[in-house]
């Protein structure tokens, strides 16, 4: 019974103490990482150099009068080989060891009769003592719910999750070498606004005490950094939280991080090169190579994007709705046609997206450019000027999915303050996830903006690279509290 391993436990921490010990050190002897040690076996082993080594128990081996225990800090795993007549307080520390307990042990290193690579341990030190036993490690935790709610326990158990965290610091350390390379400037901005803006999407509502004023988490980087532009700087970008207080499914999280950069003097056209080049880069880097695969397809980023037009290939699947021209009566009554749930108060932009990412999105597997939609859908994007009824936007697809959006960013202020006050239409008529007027950043657009090229890539692109569910792609997914 757990009681009962805790109890054991308890009484082995007691006994710790009562021998003079710390059994939480703020120092110990260190001198090497597993990792390092083992590259520099030969030598150590060769020198009978005593050196120390610190990590977490993993295995306990009792033969009566040697102890065999593996160790691992966060580079690898060594073992530990403790002998009645050469470790010190031998007996001791044969009774008080558990599985999970951190130790440092000194000694110099050598290969066991089986060729294992070990450190014959003269003097070990408990660094911190396990309360608690781990999971096993062969099972790990079987129940998805407390492996995301108990992330180092999952951690611990399964060392593949380490690789993918690795993984995961290169794909945004590359993006933001890459953006580095290119000149651009990474800025911080405030996760609080007055008003959310920059996305459609439900914010999250806080209350400033100091302030006595209501604010709300940011939903989107954008607009801050648009008023960057407005402000002289040319090319900015920032890597930071975003959150949205929307549902939770394999693609959706309510705060995650996002990439948005800024690029005066250019249009979606570059924007679109830009991206291209750097997604290849960071794939490279992070994979190991430009086929990746999910959902049991295969992925290939390596050749040159395809650019779909959005109007045609609404048009293909859906019986030649016109989604330009198209009512709203009509796109509602298409919608419920197949067997979507549309709010009553859904605007048209509203129902052209839901339609779309019901019958195109989905088939749309290889990457591509997803280009030039209608107006109506995009409140933040320059028209088209051969076409005024569509907008100069880009969406990056693969595998079914948006996996990064980009677009010649509307600096007009009378045609963006039209657009916001036909999303205050909609937000009066029951839609939260339409956009608020900001007033803020219609003044900021009034003393002038440069043509400029914008784009925006959240952590979504890593999981499906990993082909995981993104809350497996994030330390520690917010979970409801446990009752």
């Amino acid at each position: 019974m757990l009681e009962d391993i805790v109890r054991e436990r308890h009484k082995k921490l007691d006994a710790i103490r009562a021998s003079g010990r710390d059994p939480y050190p703020a120092r110990i002897p260190r001198s090497s990482t597993v990792a390092h040690a083992l590259q520099k076996f030969e030598e150590l082993s060769a020198s009978g150099e005593k050196i120390s080594l610190a990590g977490r128990i993993k295995s306990l081996r009792d033969q009566g009068k040697i102890l065999f225990v593996d160790i691992a800090d966060e580079t690898g795993k060594v073992q530990l080989v403790m002998k009645e007549e050469t470790t010190k307080d031998f007996e001791f520390w044969r009774s008080v060891l558990d599985l999970g307990d951190f130790v440092s042990a000194t000694g110099p290193m050598f290969a066991t009769k089986r060729g294992e690579k070990s450190v014959e341990t003269m003097e070990l030190v408990m660094a911190g003592k396990s309360l608690l036993p781990l999971p096993d490690n062969w099972t790990g935790l079987a129940d998805e719910d407390l492996r995301l709610r108990k992330r180092y326990l999952d951690l611990i158990a399964a060392a593949e999750l380490h690789e993918l965290f690795r993984k995961k610091t290169v794909f945004w350390e590359t993006f933001r070498n890459a953006l580095t390379r290119e000149g651009f400037l990474e800025v911080e901005l405030p996760a609080l606004e007055n008003l959310p803006g920059g996305a459609e999407a439900e914010p999250f509502r806080t209350h400033h005490a100091a302030l006595d004023t209501d604010f709300y988490l940011r939903i989107s980087l954008e607009l801050p950094l648009k008023k960057l532009l407005v402000g002289g700087f040319d090319k900015v970008f920032e890597i930071g939280r975003v959150f949205r207080n929307e549902g939770i499914d394999r693609e959706h999280l309510q705060d995650y991080t996002a990439l948005e950069f800024y690029w005066a003097y250019h249009d979606y056209h570059d924007v679109m090169a830009l991206t291209e080049k750097m997604y290849k880069e960071v794939i490279m880097k992070t994979c190991g190579g430009l086929k990746t695969m999910r959902d049991g397809r295969e992925i290939d980023w390596s050749k040159p994007w395809e650019k779909v037009e959005y109007v045609t290939a609404f048009k293909e699947e859906n019986q030649g709705l016109d989604p330009v021209s198209a009512d709203r009566d009509v796109l509602f009554a298409r919608a419920k046609e197949l067997g979507l749930a549309p709010e009553k108060t859904a605007g048209r932009g509203r129902l052209i997206d839901l339609i779309f990412k019901k019958t195109v999105r989905p088939k749309l597997i290889q990457p591509c450019f997803l280009v030039d939609p209608p107006v109506v859908i995009e409140p933040l994007a320059k028209r088209k000027p051969e076409n005024p009824e569509l907008v100069e936007r880009f969406q990056i697809v693969a595998a079914g999915t948006e996996l990064g959006k980009g677009f010649s960013e509307l600096n007009d202020p009378l045609d963006q303050r039209a657009r916001f006050e036909e999303q205050m239409r909609l937000r009066e008529a029951g839609d939260v996830e339409a956009q608020h007027l900001d007033e803020d950043f219609l003044e900021a657009l009034e003393y002038g903006m440069p043509p400029a090229g914008g784009f925006g890539v959240s952590e979504r692109l890593f999981a499906v690279l990993m082909d995981r569910p993104i809350r497996e792609t994030v330390f520690f997914p917010l979970m409801r509290p446990k009752k």
